[in-house]
C-alpha cells in the first residue's frame, strides 16, 4: 500500500514537470513549414553563426591591438577603416562580372580560409615582433578584398538554398545567427583579450572561420555558371546601368550609402571614446559589446513583423533613426557610470538598427533582380553603398584627431537624423510595404540553378 503510493506521488510530481518541458516544447518548436527545417539552409545557417563568433574576436582584437598596443592616433585608425574599405571601391564591380561567371559557393569557402590566415598573421607578426601599424594595413585590406568577393558570393549562395519570397525571413533568420554571437561574442573575446592579449586571441577567430569553411563544403548546390558570356567590360557597364535605371535600387543605394557615412565616421572613434574618454578597460568594451548583441538579437527575431507591419521601406528608415540616436547619445555621455551605461545604449541601439537596415535592404535589391544579374547587381551595390564609407572614415579620423571625439559622433549623429528624414520623405522608399515579386520567367532568367 505504501508503495503505491509513492508511486502515485512520485507521478503526480512527475506530471508538472512534464506539463512544463511539453509546453516549452510546443513554445519553441520549429513551425511545420520554417527554413532551419531545411537541411541544406540549416547547414549554411550554422556556417553563419559559427563564422560570426569569429567576426566578434576580429571586431575587437583588430582596433583594440591598434589602439592599446600600437597606439595609433585617430588619424590611424580612420586609415585602418579606410584600408578594409578600399577593395570594395577598386574591385566590387570588377568583381560581379567575375562572379556572374563562376560558381559562388567555392568562393565563399575560399574567403572563410583566406581571413583564417589573415587573422592568424597577427599573433606570428606579434610573436617575431614585427607587428606594426602598417601590417594591421595589409591584414585589413586582405579582409577587404576578401568581403569584396567572397562576401558578394555569400550573399548569392543565400538566394540559391532560399525562395525568394522567404529571403526577408532567410536574412532575419541569418542576422538571428549573427546575434547569438554578437550576445556572448563580445564577453568571449573580451575575456580572451584580457587573459591572452588581443593578438593571440585572433588565432580563435582563425579556428572558427576554418570550421566555418569545413561546414561550407558540406552544402551541394548545382549551380550552373552562365555561359557564353560576352565582353568583360560590356558586361560591368551593363551591371552597373541595370542598378542606375532601377529607380528603387538608386534610393536603396543613396540611403544605405549615406549611412556608411556615417557609420564610418562613428566607428572610427568609438573604441578610442570608450578607452580614452570614458575609461572603460578591454574587458569592460567586451562586456559592453553584449548589448550589441541584445540589439541584433531583438532585431532578428522582431525584425520579420516590423517589416511585414510597417513594409521593408519604412523599416529600413527606422533602423537608420535608431543609429543615429545611439551615437549622439554618446557624443554627450559624461564620464562614469552613466557614460558607460550611454554607450552600452548606443551599441544596443546600433546592434537594433544595423540589423532592420540590411535585413531589408539585401532582401529588397535581391527581390528585384533576375538570377543571372545578381553578381553584378550585388557587387555594384555594395560599390555605391562603400563610396562613402572611406571618407567618412576620414572625416571622423580627422574630427576626433583635430577637434573631438566627441564631435566624430556628433557629427555621425546630426547626420544619421537628416538622412532619416529624408529617407521617409522620400515616396518611393516609403511606398514599399511588400516585398517585391519577379515574374518567375524574369527571375530565374534561364534557371540559374538547381538544387539537388
Amino acid at each position: 500500500m505504501e508503495d503505491k503510493t509513492s508511486a502515485a506521488t512520485l507521478a503526480a510530481t512527475r506530471n508538472p514537470v512534464q506539463r512544463l518541458l511539453a509546453a516549452l516544447q510546443a513554445r519553441f518548436a520549429l513551425a511545420p513549414n520554417d527554413l532551419l527545417r531545411d537541411a541544406v539552409y540549416r547547414r549554411l545557417w550554422t556556417s553563419v553563426l559559427t563564422s560570426s563568433f569569429g567576426a566578434q574576436i576580429m571586431m575587437l582584437a583588430l582596433p583594440l591591438t591598434a589602439a592599446v598596443l600600437l597606439h595609433a592616433s585617430p588619424t590611424q585608425m580612420g586609415a585602418l577603416t579606410t584600408m578594409e574599405i578600399l577593395p570594395f571601391v577598386l574591385f566590387s564591380l570588377p568583381s560581379g562580372v567575375w562572379l556572374d561567371r563562376v560558381r559562388k559557393l567555392p568562393v565563399y569557402i575560399a574567403g572563410e580560409i583566406t581571413l583564417a590566415f589573415a587573422a592568424a598573421s597577427i599573433p606570428l607578426a606579434w610573436w617575431l615582433h614585427a607587428l606594426s601599424i602598417h601590417w594591421l594595413y595589409v591584414v585589413a585590406f586582405t579582409i577587404g578584398v576578401v568581403y569584396t568577393s567572397a562576401g558578394s558570393a555569400s550573399q548569392i549562395v543565400l538566394t540559391q538554398v532560399v525562395e525568394r519570397d522567404r529571403l526577408i525571413e532567410a536574412n532575419a533568420k541569418n542576422a538571428l545567427a549573427s546575434s547569438g554571437a554578437d550576445v556572448a561574442g563580445p564577453g568571449l573575446a573580451g575575456a580572451l583579450i584580457k587573459l591572452l592579449g588581443a593578438p593571440v586571441a585572433l588565432l580563435f577567430d582563425a579556428a572558427l572561420l576554418l570550421l566555418s569553411a569545413v561546414i561550407l563544403r558540406g552544402i551541394r548546390i548545382d549551380e550552373r555558371p552562365a555561359s557564353g558570356a560576352g565582353a568583360f567590360w560590356a558586361e560591368m557597364r551593363a551591371g552597373l546601368r541595370f542598378v542606375t535605371h532601377n529607380k528603387l535600387l538608386v534610393v536603396l543605394a543613396s540611403c544605405a550609402g549615406g549611412w556608411q557615412l556615417c557609420n564610418n565616421s562613428a566607428t572610427v572613434v568609438n573604441i578610442l571614446m570608450a578607452t580614452r574618454t570614458l575609461g572603460m578597460s578591454e574587458q569592460a568594451v567586451g562586456l559592453s559589446y553584449v548589448c550589441l548583441g541584445f540589439g541584433t538579437v531583438l532585431a532578428s527575431l522582431v525584425g520579420d513583423r516590423i517589416s511585414k507591419r510597417l513594409g521593408p521601406g519604412p523599416a529600413m528608415t527606422l533602423g537608420v533613426g535608431l543609429c543615429s540616436v545611439g551615437w549622439l547619445l554618446v557624443a554627450v555621455a559624461p564620464v562614469g557610470t552613466l557614460g558607460r551605461a550611454l554607450f552600452a545604449v548606443n551599441l544596443m541601439l546600433f546592434g537594433l538598427g544595423a540589423v532592420m537596415i540590411f535585413i531589408n535592404f539585401i532582401s529588397l535589391r535581391q527581390a528585384v533582380t533576375p538570377a543571372p544579374m545578381l553578381g553584378r547587381m550585388t557587387s555594384t551595390m555594395r560599390w555605391l553603398i562603400l563610396l562613402p564609407a572611406a571618407p567618412g572614415a576620414l572625416i571622423g579620423g580627422w574630427l576626433g584627431e583635430h577637434v573631438d571625439l566627441r564631435a566624430s559622433l556628433a557629427f555621425s549623429g546630426l547626420c544619421g537624423l537628416a538622412l532619416t528624414v529624408a529617407a521617409w520623405r522620400n515616396p518611393r522608399l516609403r511606398a514599399v510595404r511588400v516585398l517585391p515579386v519577379l515574374p518567375p520567367a524574369e527571375a530565374d532568367g534561364g534557371s540559374e540553378l538547381v538544387r539537388p
